[in-house]
């Protein structure tokens, strides 16, 4: 097992190195091109930021391993919100101001209503993935539309001004896409073999590895992102990464899989897995809505999502111990 160990710490690394160049290229690219910051940060870079969820999901799928694809997907959405803004907010105290975040939130729970719809026979179809990416692509259009017709400045749009690289020409950008998009393929690759093994040889199903060890890797970029943002006062993107991190894996990611290959889903995806998120993506609302007042998640309350947390993964580990262990 320890070469499957060792695969998966360097798919991991892989991705994160390649995610990042992907999305610097890509976003650098689009701002020489003319586009605004605001369109950048809320479409490529929140895209980019998906992308090892995306591969890794698409990868498991072509190999026969929907369920590691499947708890990918989900288990990332619980990551980015119950870990990475509880361990945000524990660093810093996060405060709500972009109106835009404010209008995302609730089409974030009316994204997470539309997947659970269609997951509700049990099944992840053909149809179902063309339609969650069809929605994706509606979803797309919408945040721009909603980025050009914005009347008053968003305080976002100044935050993703200053985090967008600047002196990099254009050849340089886009050399950096290919090569960021060539290692993020490689490495999924790498990532989903070590995770399968390191399943076969715990004899736990390849929905627990994927809702644990693949969707807390491929949410690290939204970790190191998160933190580092709020550490610069940039509360705004570290709240707003998740946000739609999470839109995408929901659409994306989750249909990525069900466009390739379909498949039945593990029961408990329906009963454990979806409540869990459903409640950690209400509570998310329900924080930083801000409703007359700026949303904030403080200290207190990022200690209690990252405990909730730590109970789900706690779940996970008892539920995917084999009979008699």
């Amino acid at each position: 097992m320890l070469i499957h160990a060792l695969a998966v710490v360097a798919g991991f690394a892989l991705l994160m190195w390649g995610a990042d160049r992907f999305v610097a290229g890509a976003a650098t690219t689009a701002r020489n091109l003319g586009v605004s910051p605001l369109i950048v940060g809320l479409t490529i870079v929140g895209f980019g930021t998906s992308a090892p969820e995306m591969l890794v999901s698409a990868t498991a799928a072509w190999q026969g391993n929907p369920g590691l694809a499947v708890g990918n997907a989900v288990g990332s959405n619980i990551t980015n919100i119950g870990l990475i803004l509880g361990v945000t907010a524990l660093i810093t105290p996060l405060e709500v101001h972009s109106g835009i975040l404010k209008r995302e939130l609730p089409v974030l729970l009316g994204v997470m209503i539309l997947s659970l719809v269609l997951l509700l026979n049990g099944r992840l179809g053909r149809m179902d993935g063309v339609i969650l990416l069809a929605a994706m692509v509606i979803l797309i259009a919408w945040i721009t539309r909603l980025a050009l017709r914005g009347r008053d400045p968003d305080p976002l749009a100044q935050e993703y001004a200053q985090e967008i690289p600047s002196g990099m020409g254009t050849t340089a950008a886009l050399g950096w896409v290919a090569l960021g998009l060539v290692v993020l393929v490689a490495s999924s690759r790498i990532l989903v073999w070590g995770a399968v093994g390191i399943a076969h040889a715990l004899n736990v199903s390849d929905l627990i590895i994927g809702l644990t060890v693949v969707a807390l890797g491929t949410s690290l970029p939204e970790l190191a992102a998160s933190v580092a943002s709020a550490r610069k006062g940039e509360h705004d993107i570290a709240i707003g990464n998740v946000i739609g991190s999470n839109m995408f894996n929901l659409l994306a990611v989750l249909g990525l899989p069900g466009l390739i290959r379909p498949a039945l889903l593990d029961p408990q995806v329906l009963t454990r897995d979806f409540p869990v998120m459903f409640a950690f993506t209400v509570g998310l609302f329900l924080l930083a809505y801000g409703f007359r007042t700026p949303g904030r998640i403080t200290r207190l309350e990022g200690l209690l999502l990252v405990v909730a947390y730590c109970a789900y993964e706690t779940l996970l580990y008892f539920s995917g111990r084999p009979p008699g262990v």
